[in-house]
């Protein structure tokens, strides 16, 4: 009998022949391939570094050797500090190890609100919520506020968790040209007026490290009676009066519905956020579904970041010091004949541009092996065809260690042949 118990299980009088296997891993075989010989190549894997130990925000321990950190977004040095560390431990011994639920259900402890609050205070803001993750703030709140029908205006080159969360959502996707505010104007100009429409920015566009014409973007938005959400995160704690980012130094506060940020770069811990001054923001508690359906974060997590970002307020001096680290490696790097994709520095990220995978694998691992540590980026994280070495200043950095980076960039560069 069958399953349902009504009618006889009639057996076929031949097996049937099994459809051939398709190996869902096959689309991955060029990358694949590509991996394999980099690595029998004899170069390192530049994905796949572990460090051993941290000793602080400048300094780890990889393959048993110190090396100084230039890749870690760690830009105001946050993640040793005395009191971030015993706010950490003070809130382990309180609430344990972990929340074991969302923020919608038992996730919601008392340092996550103190974290909100800390986000209210930093910038000035009636509305703060927290995500796990930066990925997921613009994951959540992008896919929630942007719905069928209606459109989000995006930069070609935003990062990826922007684009998964137009991905998630179902509102139509615009792309225009990067920090184009003429292609911005325009293809705004081409939609109908009467649907709702989101621009996403970003203050700081993390792999050449440039930064966006806010205040031109903005207005345009504006004119044609949109919302406007930057991504900051490669520009909170450095930039503005008060640390709050671009959008701030471009005096845009009135004018940005939404900031999305994180925890991982200048407060030293993870996670992330959106703050808003929208009147109906906190519906986004019951709207979005990265927020209702993940863990929240550890209460040790908050804690840290509800200590940093109250410091944050206040670091004048580590603001200053992380543009005087920012500007004297720009100069050194430039004036050694490496090719930099701004003229001046316009971030707390100097890229390097080399002319292919090979030649910027190579350089990484002169670098790495002469005690420097920074990033290796590619296509599709960069823009087609761009390869690049990546680096991430610290406040933290000594002005000796800036000059031994900018020795060793030479050296390298020298040995790779190329600077002459």
């Amino acid at each position: 009998m069958t399953e349902t118990g009504l009618q006889p299980e009639a057996l076929p009088a031949e097996a049937p022949t099994p459809a051939p296997a398709h190996d869902l891993f096959a689309k991955f075989a060029p990358l694949i391939a590509e991996r394999e010989a980099l690595l029998t190549s004899g170069m390192r894997d530049p994905f796949g570094i572990v460090m051993e130990e941290v000793r602080s925000p400048t300094v780890a321990v990889i393959k048993g050797r110190e090396t100084i950190l230039l890749g870690t977004y760690n830009y105001m040095g946050m993640t040793f500090d005395p009191d971030v560390i015993a706010a950490g431990k003070a809130a382990y011994d309180r609430f344990g190890t972990g929340t074991n639920g969302s923020r919608a259900l038992n996730g919601t402890f008392h340092d996550h609100m103190e974290v909100e609050q800390a986000l209210r205070d930093f910038y000035g803001t009636s509305g703060a919520i927290v995500f796990s993750t930066g990925y997921q703030a613009n994951l959540g709140v992008i896919s929630a506020i942007a719905g069928r029908g209606e459109y989000i205006i995006l930069d070609a080159d935003s990062h990826a968790s922007i684009y998964d969360g137009c991905a998630m959502g179902n509102a139509e996707v615009v792309r225009f040209r990067h920090n184009s505010v003429e292609d911005l104007d325009k293809r705004l100009g081409r939609l109908p007026k009467e649907p709702g429409k989101l621009v996403v920015l970003e203050g700081v566009y993390s792999m050449l490290g440039d930064i966006a014409p806010l205040r031109e973007m903005v207005a345009v938005a504006k004119k044609h009676g949109c919302m406007v959400l930057v991504d900051e995160a490669h520009s909170m704690g450095f930039f503005g009066e008060h640390g709050r980012g671009v959008y701030e130094e471009q005096g845009l506060e009135a004018d940005v519905d939404f900031v999305i940020g994180t925890f991982s770069k200048s407060v030293g811990t993870v996670g992330g956020f959106c703050v808003s001054n929208h009147p109906q923001f906190e519906i986004l508690r019951f709207v979005c579904r990265p927020y209702i359906f993940t863990a929240s974060l550890p209460p040790a997590v908050v804690a840290t970041a509800a200590a940093s970002i109250r410091k944050l307020m206040t670091a004048t001096a580590k603001r200053e010091q992380l543009w005087r680290n920012v500007r004297r490696l720009h100069s050194g790097l430039s004036s050694l004949g490496f090719r930099l994709p701004t003229a001046a520095p316009e971030s707390a990220i100097v890229a390097v541009l080399l002319d292919d995978q090979e030649q910027a694998v190579r350089m990484w691992q002169g670098l790495l092996e002469a005690g420097l540590y920074v990033n290796v980026a590619r296509p599709p994280a960069t823009p087609t065809g761009v390869f690049l070495l990546r680096c991430s200043v610290c406040a933290e950095h000594s002005d000796a260690q800036i000059e031994r980076i900018i020795a060793m960039f030479e050296d390298v560069g020298r040995a790779q042949v190329v600077i002459g």
